[in-house]
């Protein structure tokens, strides 16, 4: 066996809390390695919600992490540690690069594991969100960044030859909702963490209205009382729009996303959710950008709708959407209905 083989971790572990979009982001990597190293063991560590993305990814174990409970505090993490280290592992990656995260690696280097850490790249991004006119550039993805991890290791993976997530059976309990398959299906998901990522809903019915001419089936995403209210409203546009949010499980919705022709979404976790399966995604970007690294994966930036730069020449203004600036709360307003429309049907037409 050759040296490097010999060197290699036997057991990785990789830890992702939060959020919903960025844990997403982490199925491609871990298919990566299961892929790439068939021997290698794989131990992921999330919340409990997230389990399900993983959990068709064969031989891959998810171990559930209660940080707002049982796992939180030092103590709690360091309970987290002690149960995490009866695995045997033998490599710590560290896919968030937060304070809990940061913790639990330091108890594995401090038993000898070798560990790596997610780099944000921090100056890159302060660089890139300035309140000043701008040129922009894009920044490394998060997905390259996630690769370096690894590489780090001495696990170096290639993204360009990972096989996605099959599509998901579609049960009679979501048939009864959707209907037989017979047109093709399109996604829409237009809410997001922050209100500066959002597209204005009554433009999102225009865009809903316009596609409608074509023979399309629409389905809306969200999640909580309020959205399921103003989705049920934009669903009165058409009896081929209907509202998915509140009548199916998490595991559900994936199920159904993964069978989508295209998923129109913010700069949110739908769009991420949706290219674990490789659906088309037309992602939609208010006060942050595409250039921040957090295209979905293997999404062309040519499906990404920006709005008017010359009107706002301060874009993007935040990395994650946190941050409000005076007169910069109608940026997506730029982006007309038709703009919209019209990628979607490009997409779903390719």
């Amino acid at each position: 066996m050759p040296e490097n083989e010999l060197n290699r971790p036997k057991h990785i572990l990789i830890m992702r809390l939060s959020a919903i979009g960025d844990v997403a982001m982490i199925v491609p990597v871990v298919l990566a390695l299961r892929q790439q190293y068939p021997l290698l063991k794989i131990t992921v560590v999330s919340r409990p919600f997230f389990r399900t993305f993983f959990s068709s990814i064969p031989n891959v174990q998810f171990y559930p992490a209660d940080v707002e409970n049982s796992n939180s505090g030092l103590r709690g993490l360091y309970q987290l540690y002690r149960s995490l280290s009866q695995f045997g592992i033998d490599a710590f990656a560290d896919l968030h690069d937060v304070l809990r995260s940061k913790i639990i690696k330091t108890f594995f280097k401090l038993n000898g594991v070798p560990v790596s850490s997610l780099n944000k790249g921090r100056k890159e991004r302060k660089k890139l969100t300035a309140l000043k006119t701008k040129r922009i550039t894009s920044i490394k993805p998060i997905l390259e960044r996630h690769a370096e991890v690894c590489a780090a290791l001495r696990l170096p993976i290639s993204l360009s030859e990972v096989t996605l997530l099959p599509k998901r059976e579609i049960s009679l309990d979501i048939e009864r909702i959707t209907g037989k398959k017979d047109k093709k299906w399109v996604g829409i998901a237009p809410f997001a963490t922050y209100e500066t990522k959002m597209y204005p809903l009554h433009l999102m019915k225009e865009v809903i209205k316009i596609i409608l001419k074509e023979n399309y089936q629409i389905f809306l995403f969200g999640g909580g009382d309020k959205e399921v209210e103003q989705l049920n409203d934009l669903a009165t546009v058409s009896d081929k729009c209907i509202n998915i949010a509140g009548r199916i499980s998490f595991d559900q919705e994936l199920n159904l996303i993964s069978n989508l022709d295209v998923m129109v979404s913010m700069d949110s976790g739908n769009g991420h959710m949706a290219a674990m399966f490789g659906v088309p995604v037309v992602t939609m970007w208010g006060n942050t950008h595409p250039y921040a690294g957090f295209v979905p994966f293997r999404q062309p930036l040519e499906n990404s709708l920006i709005p008017d730069l010359e009107k706002y020449p301060f874009l993007p203004t935040s990395v994650y959407g946190n941050k409000i600036v005076p007169g910069y709360e109608d940026c997506m307003k730029t982006i007309k209905p038709e703009v919209v429309a019209k990628k979607i049907t490009m997409v779903l037409n390719n």
